[in-house]
């Protein structure tokens, strides 16, 4: 058969540019082919990236989605399913509401492709295909497919040095996807020494780890990055704030090249996290976290939510001065949005709290639902005005990281992508992503 994947075009927030969509490859698509590539002719196209053919010869297509994504993942199907060509849509947002989306595909996969594709494609081989497809049993660690890296054009990207290591996460945040019936005790790591086969195969010295977190089974992970010392590699990674009661782990991950980890902050007020069950924060330990992180040279990625029930307008300015007189290194900033199937959504909904169903609004960028202690407009005003504070001159110089050996890949993030990212688009646009992102990462490597 020839299959094809494709990536919709996701919306971009008002602090995006083109670099965010350029940002790295659709690793679930490159994971569907690495199952079946070498029984069918597989077909990847990432509207993010090039236009999608509607035209050439095809005989099934599946779609990832995320929830912003939705409508325009039901435009391109609509296209298809003209043709009598067959669509399945798969991603994290049909995993959460499949009832919801299931009227516009010929089928859905709920779950984790490697235990619904194996059946989707024996099904449509035998014309037989059902509507809903879902995880039999648990995933095992085995069971985990490696990407297919070798059918990358490398050149369309910023970064394709990027690894899963795991599916899922042992936390249930109320905002979070993991927090939804199909994803909840979804928890599994790959082995080991199958994540040294993917570095490997990808031939670079700086290495992203895109985990939900890389942290949820200690054991793992410091088995992990032991193994990882050998190849005098740089990584990246995100984890939970819980990071703070491993030092020792802390003490490996930084002989094993951790250069800066992402971490959901998510508000400086305990009450703000007790009330979306974000039980592995505790700001107490926050200040003591930075310092742990900063006197081992690991740079932080901060991520906060805004609008909160315990949230007010003075909460911006709070969190601004929390960052900056904590010079943390880079932030990332989200407008809480309540997705559908997760435990934030169901209490919302019930509460009569959402104020637009309007799916292509849920990407972190507007407020959808109705903020307890402010109007919306004073919680979007609040988010675009501490990105904008932030990344000004001043507050840049006041972020500084105090290792100068820092200071460059410091820099250049909180210039060239945060606050100049359109001129850094168009000129990856004119040298292609992948050779500067390549530039990136050997300044990040050899400093």
């Amino acid at each position: 058969m020839i299959i094809k994947l494709i990536q919709p075009k996701m919306t971009l927030r008002p602090m995006d540019t083109g670099l965010k969509i350029r940002m790295s490859p659709p690793l679930g698509l490159l994971t569907i082919a690495a199952m079946f590539e070498h029984d069918h002719t597989i077909i990847i196209e990432n509207e993010n990236v090039e236009k999608i053919d509607y035209e050439s010869p095809v005989d099934l297509v599946g779609i990832s989605i995320t929830v912003d994504m939705l409508d325009r993942a039901i435009l391109i199907a609509e296209k298809f399913r003209k043709r009598n060509i067959p669509v399945v849509a798969g991603g994290i947002h049909v995993t959460a509401v499949p009832e919801d989306v299931s009227p516009f595909f010929d089928a859905v996969s709920v779950g984790l492709a490697e235990k619904t594709w194996p059946s989707i494609i024996a099904d449509m081989q035998k014309g037989t295909l059902k509507k809903v497809y879902r995880c039999g049993d648990p995933i095992r660690s085995k069971d985990i497919v490696p990407p297919a890296y070798h059918l990358l054009d490398k050149r369309k990207y910023l970064y394709t040095n990027i690894i899963s290591t795991s599916r899922g996460c042992p936390f249930q945040c109320d905002f979070c996807y993991n927090s939804c019936e199909a994803c909840k005790d979804v928890y599994v790591n790959r082995p080991v020494a199958h994540v040294l086969e993917d570095i490997k195969a990808i031939g670079r010295r700086h290495i992203m780890f895109i985990d939900d977190n890389l942290i949820g089974n200690p054991q793992w992970t410091l088995e992990l990055v032991k193994a990882l010392k050998p190849l005098h590699i740089k990584w990246n990674a995100a984890v939970s704030a819980n990071i703070v009661q491993m030092p020792k782990l802390l003490d490996e991950m930084r002989e094993s090249g951790c250069q800066s980890l992402f971490i959901g902050f998510e508000s400086i007020n305990d009450s703000s996290l007790t009330g979306v069950h974000k039980v592995q924060n505790h700001v107490n330990q926050f200040d003591q976290l930075v310092h742990e992180l900063h006197r081992r040279g690991i740079m932080i990625n901060a991520s906060f939510v805004f609008g909160l029930d315990s949230d007010d307008p003075q909460t911006f300015q709070n969190t601004l001065q929390w960052i900056i007189s904590h010079k943390i290194e880079t932030v990332t900033s989200h407008i809480l949005t309540p997705y559908p199937g997760t435990a934030l959504y169901e209490r919302m909904a019930s509460d009569g709290r959402i104020t637009t169903f309007d799916y292509s609004l849920y990407n972190t960028a507007n407020v959808v639902f109705s903020p307890a202690n402010m109007t919306p407009e004073e919680l979007f005003l609040g988010y675009k005005k501490i990105y904008k504070d932030i990344y000004s001159w001043k507050n840049i110089f006041r972020r500084m990281p105090r290792a100068k050996s820092q200071w460059l890949p410091y820099l250049m993030f909180n210039i060239f992508y945060r606050k100049y990212g359109r001129f850094t688009d168009w000129l990856c646009r004119h040298i292609t992503y992948e050779r500067i992102g390549r530039i990136s990462e050997k300044v990040s490597y050899w400093i």
